[in-house]
């Protein structure tokens, strides 16, 4: 672990309120012996055994041992300080529990940021190198809010609950994921990773692409340019007429033809007023807009600058 990381978060963070045994001791006192405790290192030489002398009949806690971090091998916690190498060095904690140590999870009175030290210490790589720019920092989301450790399986790891796990928060998309027309997330065929980093990237919304369109096309290669003729609104942004995670029209359209259409095409002429004779006009049946101009995306065919073939 590296402990001056998480010394400096824990001088310069603040800690909420919570249900830790020592909270009655203050944020002051809790943040002085925390400090006090990293620099001097007070580690125990018995390692987890000091730890389950106590906790050993909690089931949550025992359940680290059916997952990676429980296990003795490799760059797991276990194989080195042990407990101690997430909660911190364990000092006189073993003498009542009344020392504070770092915890994790929704009522932990450590701040998010001075609990995700924790994980980062670990988990460095380029999956996670725009994490402290990424929504979920700057939100001050913590890791221990998405992620479980002491488990067999985490939860958001598993491509059957990940949905479940991110919508817990993410209300809005979770209502668009049930309406008419979306991708296939309510059936769990498609996880939100598919599109999202959610430890950050270098793009608006923490896309995995450089840019949104660019996300689109790695399933939806066929909408891919270079066209002969181009439409503008496909090749600067698909969000101009879609709406990725669902939507009460067909297609994910964010409005229906000729509503859509007409937001660009206002002017005075064929495409922003009906023809033909009453009840028999092409704006009012079936595709409306797209029963001609058919290609949308795009065409490459020599004839076809109105996008009709």
């Amino acid at each position: 672990m590296k402990r001056p990381l998480l010394v400096a978060l824990l001088v310069s963070t603040a800690f909420g309120t919570g249900a830790a045994p020592w909270s009655d001791q203050g944020q002051d006192a809790v943040m002085e012996t925390l400090i006090d405790k990293f620099n001097q290192g007070n580690y125990s030489t018995k390692g987890a055994d000091s730890c389950l002398m106590c906790h050993k009949k909690n089931d949550k806690v025992m359940a680290l041992f059916d997952g990676v971090h429980g296990t003795t091998s490799g760059n797991s916690p276990m194989a080195g300080l042990q407990c101690e190498a997430c909660h911190g060095p364990q000092g006189k904690h073993n003498r009542g529990g009344k020392e504070p140590m770092i915890d994790f999870g929704p009522d932990a009175m450590a701040s998010a940021e001075a609990q995700n030290s924790v994980c980062l210490s670990c988990h460095e790589d380029a999956e996670r190198q725009s994490w402290h720019a990424s929504t979920h920092n700057l939100e001050e989301v913590a890791c221990a809010s998405c992620h479980q450790v002491h488990v067999a399986n985490d939860p958001i790891l598993e491509k059957t609950a990940q949905n479940g796990v991110c919508t817990q928060c993410h209300t809005e998309q979770k209502m668009q994921m049930h309406q008419r027309s979306s991708h296939p997330m309510k059936w769990d065929e498609m996880q939100c990773s598919d599109c999202h980093n959610p430890h950050g990237s270098q793009t608006d919304a923490d896309l995995n692409r450089i840019s949104l369109n660019d996300t689109c096309y790695s399933c939806h290669a066929d909408k891919r340019g270079p066209k002969l003729w181009e439409h503008e609104p496909v090749i600067d942004d698909c969000s101009n007429c879609h709406t990725p995670h669902g939507s009460m029209n067909d297609n994910l359209l964010k409005a229906r033809a000729p509503l859509l259409c007409q937001q660009c095409h206002s002017g005075n002429v064929h495409a922003s007023r009906p023809y033909g004779a009453e009840g028999d006009s092409a704006f009012t049946a079936s595709g409306s807009c797209l029963n001609c101009h058919t290609q949308v995306h795009g065409s490459n065919h020599p004839q076809g600058k109105a996008l009709q073939r």
